[in-house]
């Protein structure tokens, strides 16, 4: 399972998300209590492991604002938020497949979701196996004052249908109001490809908890694995 630890601020934060198992460390370039810069970033990367995942989070940045960061701050992908540019994923994909950067670029669409948000995921679905446009699609609680980090959930029961059916073959990534006493309940309820956590792993605004990230992270591991094996999840709990 591919889990993000978001919003983070410091080198020693990302080190121990990295060491407890993430998958991805995601740093906010946007306006938010999180918001770190690409210089800050650039301190931070070249002393976590070379497998664990590098996102900025950009909100309604530039296409030229993103490459910068991108090479500036060695980041192995973005996440997009609010663009008016429909195109920008796709040029995203065209630029650094022409050899911008050092590795390939792992691309984030993001959605808010909403009862009737079901034709826009079969329209990035249908992008995504077309043209690679995006890797992976995050479905984010809805908020009337930011993108991301709302620390609020919405109804797993009814997105359930959007996770498992309306398009199997797009990674799905859980976000929004989800810790590590929950996060086992939205892995068996949607069962997403990834799982994105910012708020409900904090000891206060842009400072996570040691415990809280181990705890997120090993939670939903164990869960993602029992479903994959239910047989030997039940063997071992005798």
């Amino acid at each position: 399972m591919w889990i993000k630890i978001c919003g983070t601020t410091s080198l020693a934060d990302a080190q121990h998300a990295a060491n407890s198992g993430a998958s991805a460390i995601g740093f906010v370039l946007a306006p938010s209590p999180r918001r770190v810069t690409v210089d800050q970033v650039r301190a931070i990367a070249p002393h976590l492991p070379r497998n664990v995942e590098r996102y900025g989070v950009f909100v309604d940045a530039s296409f030229d604002e993103i490459v910068t960061a991108v090479r500036d701050a060695d980041l192995t992908g973005v996440q997009l938020h609010a663009s008016d540019d429909p195109d920008l994923p796709r040029r995203l994909r065209a630029h650094f497949a022409a050899g911008e950067a050092r590795s390939p670029i792992s691309i984030l669409a993001v959605l808010a979701y909403s009862d009737d948000m079901e034709p826009q995921i079969q329209t990035i679905a249908h992008d995504a196996a077309r043209d690679g446009a995006v890797d992976a699609l995050l479905i984010d609680s809805r908020s009337p004052v930011g993108h991301g980090g709302t620390g609020t959930r919405y109804d797993w029961q009814a997105a359930q249908h959007l996770f498992r059916k309306v398009a199997p073959q797009l990674r799905l990534i859980a976000a929004g109001g989800l810790n590590p006493d929950n996060v086992a309940e939205a892995i068996r309820t949607l069962t997403p490809w990834g799982v994105d956590v910012a708020t409900g792993v904090e000891a206060a605004p842009g400072r996570k908890d040691p415990a809280r990230v181990a705890a997120f992270i090993r939670n939903a591991r164990d869960t993602f694995a029992q479903l994959k094996n239910p047989t030997r999840a039940r063997t071992s709990r005798r």
